[in-house]
């Protein structure tokens, strides 16, 4: 019983190195990838904490998928209002359609927890186009200066 995160996490890098934390581009401090984050408590918890987390901007480097649903883990560099970037890691359901739009360098609001900062990041699918937009000016102002 004790330990078992870590053989949980240790077993998923074995069966899918490329859902590995290197493989990810993300340090030690991240929990891994869910194997089922409907089953998860953990999970739940993290994308209901996530769904009211702050807002940032995301540019999408890569995907997995990790099974039909499809179930998708999105790589993303993200930058935040306060100018701090991070590799984000989005656990995500897509239709079909959603995921034949998917591009690398596409940028996409996410959602984070800025108390816990463990790369974990949700896709803010509900953020106003009117506050995106006024955070993407406030970071392109910050890279001009």
């Amino acid at each position: 019983m004790f330990g078992w995160k870590k053989k949980h996490n240790d077993l998923m890098a074995q069966l899918r190195p490329d859902l590995s934390r290197e493989s990810l581009g993300v340090g030690p401090d991240f929990p891994g990838v869910a194997s089922n984050p409907i089953l998860s408590r953990d999970a739940r918890k993290r994308n209901a904490e996530l769904r009211a987390g702050a807002l940032a901007l995301g540019v999408l480097v890569d995907w997995r998928e990790v099974n039909s649903n499809p179930r998708v883990v999105l790589m993303l560099d993200v930058e935040t209002a306060d100018g701090t970037s991070f590799r984000g890691v989005a656990d995500e359901s897509f239709t079909i359609t959603e995921l034949t739009r998917l591009t690398p360098g596409q940028t996409l609001p996410v959602r984070y927890r800025p108390a816990v900062m463990d790369h974990y990041v949700a896709l803010a699918r509900d953020a106003d186009p009117a506050h995106v937009q006024q955070l993407a000016d406030q970071i392109a102002s910050r890279k001009r200066a």
